[in-house]
């Protein structure tokens, strides 16, 4: 496929990052990005071990052939040989033709017609977020995409990654994510929830995210929360999305997604049960993990007695606590310092207490009550040292030079 007769009409994400090229075999990388399998092949095979476009060191070097994408590249390749008043342009699609697209997916029962009309959908939706726009104020259409994301999982997948997809596209172009709430309950809301757990099992890396981004927008209430934890399946695939040899990007978007779903008390008895605690204990362990999120998540399920007990009582989890104080972000240490105060001080546990003497924490505490910390987490320090009883000249006298390298926030 020459650059001649599609470089200008073809969509950017139809080219590859590397030669600019329209992708003729798609695969898809470790962290997400897509090339042409040549293109990437070759810059491989030159001994480099890092993602051109994020510049992400690869921990693998395998790739997956993106199907979808192929198809859709396909699909616009014929129709933009044809003479364009025989079959839409995909370059040229206006609104009134994308609503033709979505009736004639609801006037046929082919599995294929409705694949080709949502390539065609997911095309056009690409193009601009005006175009985006234009289909999350159509209700009608928001409702058959989630339907066919229900319903289809187990008969016509493709044409639910393009749903997916779509989906995506609306919910980060800012639309009303009550609406698409409503729109979700309309389905059934125990029937989306399900079929967003097969997906997250049987799609690849970018469908899981996306289903993630889908699940913290219907989620947005005490009860869309419980509900979507009824299902035992979607939990073991989010946590499943904090295993090491996860990608990165879905990693970050199960943590995301545990956070936004924790709140109710209920629901954290339920993520640390499913043994989310020793998972992000791992997860601390790995020097480029999302260790805001991980604390994050961590201090919220210590908000009830069995993911306190759990913490506690894991052989590892309070050391590296400990050891991502002062050398993460402000946020980080937010969360860790309300993490350890809610163990040591407000609830004395002293397998907990014991763990942070051993870590060297209370001379970190007393650092951090030196920082440009916020008055909160000075007062957690504060509590905290006087709960231990400490001496701040004995303190730092056995302060560990070989971290002197840590700069206080």
């Amino acid at each position: 496929m020459g650059r001649d007769d599609l470089y200008i009409t073809a969509p950017s994400f139809f080219r590859c990052p590397i030669s600019l090229d329209v992708m003729e075999s798609p695969v898809s990388l470790c962290t997400g990005v897509t090339y042409d399998r040549s293109s990437i092949q070759r810059w491989l095979d030159g001994g480099n071990n890092t993602c051109p476009a994020t510049m992400q060191v690869l921990h693998s070097k395998d790739f997956v052939p993106n199907h979808t994408l192929e198809r859709l590249i396909r699909i616009w390749s014929n129709s933009s040989r044809t003479r364009p008043d025989s079959e839409f342009r995909f370059s040229s699609l206006t609104p009134s033709q994308v609503l033709s697209l979505v009736d004639e997916i609801s006037d046929t029962d082919s599995p294929e017609t409705h694949l080709q009309c949502l390539l065609k959908v997911l095309c056009f939706a690409s193009e601009s977020a005006g175009n985006t726009k234009f289909l999350a104020e159509n209700n009608g259409f928001v409702l058959m995409l989630i339907e066919k994301m229900t319903h289809n999982v187990l008969t016509n997948f493709e044409s639910v990654e393009a749903a997916v997809k779509i989906l995506h596209l609306i919910l980060k172009s800012q639309c009303d994510r009550g609406k698409l709430q409503t729109l979700f309950l309309k389905t059934g809301k125990y029937d989306s929830i399900s079929a967003m757990a097969r997906i997250w099992k049987h799609g690849r890396s970018d469908m899981r995210v996306a289903i993630a981004t889908i699940i913290e927008a219907i989620a947005s209430d005490g009860e869309s929360k419980i509900a979507v934890l009824e299902n035992e399946e979607l939990l073991s695939e989010l946590l499943k999305g904090l295993n090491s040899d996860a990608e990165s990007h879905e990693i970050d978007a199960s943590l995301s997604c545990l956070i936004s779903i924790s709140t109710p008390k209920r629901n954290k008895m339920k993520i640390v049960r499913a043994g989310a605690v020793e998972q992000l204990g791992r997860l601390l362990a790995r020097p480029n993990c999302n260790a805001e999120s991980s604390l994050k998540l961590l201090e919220m399920l210590s908000g009830c007695s069995e993911g306190r007990m759990a913490i506690s009582e894991d052989p590892n989890c309070v050391t590296r606590v400990v050891q991502k104080l002062l050398k993460v972000s402000n946020n980080a240490n937010q969360h860790a310092v309300a993490l350890i105060w809610s163990l040591c001080y407000l609830f004395r546990d002293d397998r907990a207490s014991e763990t942070v003497v051993k870590s060297n924490g209370l001379t970190k505490l007393l650092l951090m009550m030196q920082s440009n910390c916020s008055p909160a987490v000075k007062q957690m320090c504060g509590d905290l040292l006087r709960a231990f009883r400490v001496n701040s000249k004995s303190c730092l006298s056995s302060y560990d030079t070989k971290t002197t390298h840590i700069m206080p926030f």
